[in-house]
């Protein structure tokens, strides 16, 4: 396992990241951005078996991640950079034009760690099973991961793949679920309730999991790696992963209306206040 003190500086550190892409271009979305951090950490610094260095579209040989709810492409670029998958100085470029870093993620730019362009809502699990069918196909032991909104599992087309994956016994396929109870109009269950989903999943076939506390990085680790135990055993398998939307910075908790508000300058100061600078800005 990394080390999970260092994993919490990173992730304080692509806080401030998120904060300030979005702040400088008066555009983005940085609640569910926030709420996911530890996830993406977790997920490129302790769980993905990966090469940014040498990033290919195919990935044979590789664990592949598909980012289905694209609009918090902010957290998604952070981590790339500092992951290694291109320059963190890029991050400035963030929703300008002829840019590589668009406002979701693309991929006509060829920008390493983007596999799909994504911000289309309810698509993303549709490539994933697809992704995760073609490996097994090939025999490519590498295991799939895909991330979704919940407001997003309002879509058909989930559960269109949700029901094609278990018929399939896709079963190199983990899939987790922003689970943070808000969306852009509002509280998911008064836009439209998602009702029982552990149990709506379980019903369609698949193996469902939670994690209490997706802003805990211990918990997050140790969900995933139980995910992965599960691999294999002819049943795909999702995370209902509890978040909190603006996770770190206090004004933008606890409510949907940071779900894509930029910060005026004033209130960047004050949630740069409450994030440490530990691996240094961009």
């Amino acid at each position: 396992m990394a080390n999970i003190s260092e994993l919490k500086k990173l992730s304080s550190q692509v806080r401030r990241d998120i904060v300030r892409m979005v702040h400088a271009v008066n555009s983005g979305h940085p609640g569910g951005s926030l709420g996911c951090v530890e996830f993406f950490v977790a997920l490129y610094n302790d769980i993905l078996k990966h090469n940014p260095k040498n990033f290919t579209m195919d990935g044979k040989g590789e664990d592949l991640f598909f980012l289905s709810n694209g609009h918090i492409s902010p957290v998604y670029y952070s981590v790339l950079s500092r992951a290694g998958y291109f320059p963190v100085s890029e991050l400035k470029t963030f929703r300008k034009l002829n840019t590589r870093l668009q406002g979701h993620p693309t991929t006509h730019e060829n920008l390493p760690g983007v596999r799909i362009a994504s911000g289309s809502l309810g698509q993303g699990m549709s490539v994933a099973v697809g992704a995760a069918l073609s490996k097994k196909l090939n025999k490519d032991n590498s295991v799939v991961y895909s991330l979704h909104g919940d407001g997003e599992l309002q879509e058909g087309q989930i559960w269109e793949a949700a029901l094609y994956a278990a018929a399939n016994k896709i079963d190199n396929y983990i899939a987790t679920v922003d689970y943070n109870g808000r969306q852009i109009d509002g509280d998911v269950d008064n836009v439209l309730s998602l009702g029982n989903l552990k149990a709506k999943f379980e019903a369609f076939g698949w193996t469902t999991l939670e994690i209490a506390n997706g802003n805990d990085m211990e918990q997050v680790i140790s969900g995933i790696k139980n995910a992965q135990t599960y691999l294999g055993k002819g049943k795909p398998v999702i995370i209902l992963m509890r978040t909190e939307m603006g996770y770190g910075v206090d004004y933008m908790m606890g409510t949907h209306k940071w779900h894509g508000k930029a910060p005026n300058d004033d209130q960047l100061k004050a949630a740069l206040g409450q994030l440490e600078e530990t691996l240094g800005d961009y």
